[in-house]
């Protein structure tokens, strides 16, 4: 077994999961990976094989139909996923955050509903908050719910869904002035998040839903990502998540389940490194030159060495923020750094690995090409690292307030 990113205590359950997933990995993603991204094709027989396995109802409660496990063995699941390609991973991760939007701010009756069948894969979860004018400043949305008799009407236009099509349902963050006027509100407080069901596919998938079409991309290909056209969609108040009673709670939820998906994102730039460095070492220790492998050359073993202690900081810091997560403990900055350290030495570690690999690396026939289009979606996913900054030093002023 390899000696990175190794780690400890875990449960014998826990152990079986990741070695079922290493075997995945290496009999069913890596040898179709790249010919599958080359053509940004949907994969169809891997989805099918990990909703067999259960990866989709990972941490849904056994009540439910899940298996029930914490956001470690998630983490560690979605980095070996990642570490043979990084779209799959990037399926279930945004299909998860849904789950855990409604196992931890659900109605009973929107649980009993949807986690069921969540946990099995037939319905799909997509997450929604950007738009086309908005990234980082999510107080600055623009798509609305407007009061309509009993229920609302939602207009605008959101961005970057990843699942926007394959989705049944999408988590949707909107501006509602339920608390305008009222003594301490705020911009935060004027928001609500609506399930928004619809069938899969493109064009009208719901009277005035909308999902236009493929966005192309540079990197994260087979999975698709799109925008969603809200015009006059009619909601219920029994939509809103948490039901009627959580209006203008929007905001809090989905930052709730963003601390989980930088968990997630950093767990998906460490599956990147970790199979950037193996490519790297294997490479290091076949190509000769001035008569011995590169690897003998102390330019090149020393960056083998920086590079395998960037993998192993980026692992043990993306695992202590889901071990905090798990003891119910509040991880934002943990979750901040380990997206911000991992996502970064990920693009290193990646450069790095295709700069060993020389004048091959930039040949679609390595796997290494494919890797450079796909680490640099992490600097940004989840909250540049400007953002990661920004949460980390708020939590620590706030900690070591003079």
């Amino acid at each position: 077994m390899a000696r990175l990113a190794q780690t400890a205590d875990l449960t014998e359950f826990q152990q079986e999961i990741l070695s079922t997933v290493r075997d995945f990995v290496e009999k069913e993603i890596l040898p179709v990976a790249n010919d599958l991204e080359h053509a940004d094709e949907y994969p169809e027989q891997i989805i099918k094989g990990m909703a067999e396995m259960g990866l989709f109802g990972l941490m849904i409660p056994e009540e439910f139909g899940g298996l029930g496990e914490s956001l470690l063995t998630y983490a560690l699941v979605v980095e070996q996923i990642a570490r043979g390609w990084m779209s799959v991973s990037g399926v279930i991760n945004t299909h998860f955050i849904v789950a855990y939007l409604l196992m931890q701010h659900g109605t009973a009756q929107q649980k009993s509903r949807l986690l069921p069948k969540m946990a099995t894969g037939e319905v799909r979860g997509a997450f929604s908050m950007s738009e086309p004018d908005v990234g980082s400043d999510v107080a600055a949305i623009k798509t609305r719910a407007t009061p309509d008799g009993d229920g609302f009407r939602l207009t605008g236009q959101k961005m970057w869904l990843t699942n926007g099509a394959k989705s049944r349902v999408v988590a949707t963050l909107v501006k509602d002035d339920v608390t305008d006027g009222e003594p301490g509100s705020t911009v935060y407080k004027n928001m609500t998040t609506f399930l928004l069901e619809k069938e899969p596919g493109y064009g009208e998938t719901r009277p005035g839903l909308r999902i236009p079409g493929k966005l192309a991309k540079m990197g994260y290909k087979g999975v698709e990502t799109t925008e969603m056209i809200l015009d006059n969609v009619a909601a219920s108040a029994e939509d809103i998540l948490g039901g009627p009673d959580k209006r203008g709670q929007g905001f809090y939820q989905m930052m709730d389940g963003i601390e989980v998906g930088r968990v997630n994102v950093a767990a998906r730039a460490c599956g990147i490194s970790i199979r950037a460095f193996e490519l790297a070492i294997a490479y290091a220790q076949q190509r000769k030159t001035f008569g011995k492998p590169i690897a003998e050359h102390q330019a090149i073993a020393f960056k083998l060495a920086e590079m395998a202690t960037k993998v192993e900081a980026a692992h043990l810091m993306m695992v202590n923020a889901a071990r905090l997560k798990d003891a119910g403990q509040r991880n934002d900055v943990e979750a901040g750094m380990a997206k911000l350290i991992a996502s970064e030495y990920c693009a290193e570690i990646t450069q790095d690995s295709f700069r060993i690999h020389g004048g091959y690396g930039y040949s679609k026939e390595y796997e290494i090409e494919r890797l450079m289009r796909e680490a640099p979606f992490l600097l940004i996913g989840e909250g540049t690292s400007e953002i990661q900054k920004t949460i980390i030093s708020r939590g620590l002023l706030k900690q070591y307030k003079a």
